[in-house]
């Protein structure tokens, strides 16, 4: 416990003063800052521009760009598939994707920005990741018609939660960024011990995807009582679950292998792509197929 909220072994380990996880941009050692850099590690240095510049990540700039032109493609197929349970909630997910996508390239991509913008992007990057999950998580409740899908009280509720985590998310991460207050300056130097930052970047959204998948599961296997869905399910699990490994465990041996032009940053974000696309193909599996539904009182289905 004593490491919890302690974000320098992890910047260290993704990218030293070019991290591929954004968080790291707010702190001194980053090249938004101080630019010292974290001790120990693999350096990601990227592509030459000329001038002593470097473009650090050019491999996750063009996976986000595909990640967007994908993403602006399942909105448009979640369009026509006018009759399905959750179909604007789904969407509210693949935009808040989108919202992240953009900002990772202005973040973790390395294009050589003014060291204050990068952390106006950080504060945006980060506050997207955690209200997109949430919507993600009340996307697994869907199913289950508590408030009818697509109504304006089920997407205002959504959206306004969403943009409760976005606020609150986006101020810890510009104060801390910018020390307006000095409240977290503690966090700036050394282990770059952050609690706030920790619960709400790290923890909270593992808890919503935990949430998610939990939901979803039971909805196919207890309501729906089929069982194919749960490939799609697992696999997106699996997916997301492997770009992580990539990004924290793998990252600094794949630095160090190609002496720091690439790192397991852009394998996460394909990988966060490709579960991307999973849950979608899920979320559609279940809302085209007629499944065989039981009567269960107070529980709405997909048709």
């Amino acid at each position: 416990m004593s490491d919890y909220g302690k974000f320098a072994d992890f910047c260290r380990d993704t990218g030293n003063r070019w991290s591929t996880l954004p968080v790291c941009y707010l702190f001194d050692q980053a090249s938004s800052r101080d630019n010292t850099g974290w001790i120990g590690g693999c350096e990601l240095t990227g592509i030459p521009l000329g001038g002593g510049r470097n473009l650090a990540n050019l491999g996750s700039i063009l996976v986000c760009g595909i990640a967007i032109l994908i993403s602006a493609f399942l909105l448009w197929r979640s369009e026509r598939k006018k009759a399905a349970v959750g179909r604007r909630e789904m969407q509210l997910f693949l935009l808040g994707y989108i919202i992240v996508s953009i900002c990772e390239i202005f973040t973790v991509g390395g294009f050589p920005l003014d060291g204050g913008v990068r952390r106006g992007f950080v504060a945006a990057h980060l506050a997207a990741v955690v209200a997109t999950l949430w919507i993600l998580m009340l996307n697994g409740l869907v199913g289950y018609q508590l408030l009818d899908d697509g109504t304006p009280i089920s997407l205002g509720l959504i959206v306004a939660s969403a943009a409760a985590f976005f606020i609150g998310v986006g101020y810890v991460a510009l104060d801390t960024g910018f020390s307006w207050t000095g409240f977290w300056d503690s966090s700036l130097s050394g282990d770059n011990q952050s609690y706030a930052l920790y619960t709400l970047y790290f923890l909270g959204p593992l808890v919503f995807l935990v949430v998610f998948f939990l939901l979803e599961a039971f909805l196919v296997l207890r309501i729906l009582g089929e069982r194919k869905p749960m490939m799609y399910l697992v696999g997106a699990a699996l997916l997301f679950a492997i770009g992580q490994i990539f990004q924290f465990v793998v990252s600094v041996h794949i630095c160090t292998g190609t002496d720091g032009k690439i790192n397991g940053g852009l394998f996460e974000t394909l990988f966060t792509l490709l579960s991307v696309v999973m849950i979608w193909v899920f979320w559609s599996s279940i809302t085209e197929d007629d499944w065989p539904m039981p009567q269960v009182a107070g529980v709405g289905g997909y048709s």
